[in-house]
């Protein structure tokens, strides 16, 4: 009985183990597949009254596509058009949130239209990224108007 235990046990812990190495390349491969859509950075969102998450970002032609970093959908989990967003302000991370983002993060508070916040955190690369990738709107997009 006790070598069925063992046995048991053993292919338990072997079917685990096959679930992990499933799941992480799982997850590895949605990163590549939305790696190669282009233009994608690491980015912590945090929005009103919300904790952090990390996640991967992706910039496209009038949106801004935050996907979660755990995530099984291809679909962004947030999509923020580019006309509505505007970067106002920029600080260092405090160290609560270092642990959480990890080191070398600049927050980016945001606003989206009137009335809606968000923060961003971003190598201070990709923050310039943003920042170049919202400037280089077409003309009169921020105004709902394109010629």
């Amino acid at each position: 009985m006790g070598e069925a235990l063992a046995l048991d046990a053993a292919w338990l812990f072997a079917a685990l183990l096959i679930l992990l190495v499933l799941a992480a390349a799982g997850i590895a491969a949605r990163r590549f597949l939305l790696e190669r859509g282009g233009a994608t950075v690491e980015c912590g969102l945090r929005q009103q009254g919300r904790s952090w998450r990390l996640g991967v970002a992706s910039y496209q032609l009038d949106e801004f596509r935050w996907y979660g970093i755990f995530g099984v959908s291809m679909r962004p989990e947030q999509t923020f058009p580019r006309r509505d967003l505007a970067v106002v302000a920029r600080r260092p991370p405090t160290e609560e949130e270092v642990t959480i983002l990890g080191p070398g993060r600049i927050v980016a508070e945001c606003q989206l239209g009137a009335s809606t916040t968000i923060d961003l955190a971003l190598a201070e690369s990709a923050l310039t990224g943003l920042l170049a990738w919202l400037e280089s709107a077409p003309p009169g997009s921020h105004l709902g108007v394109t010629r």
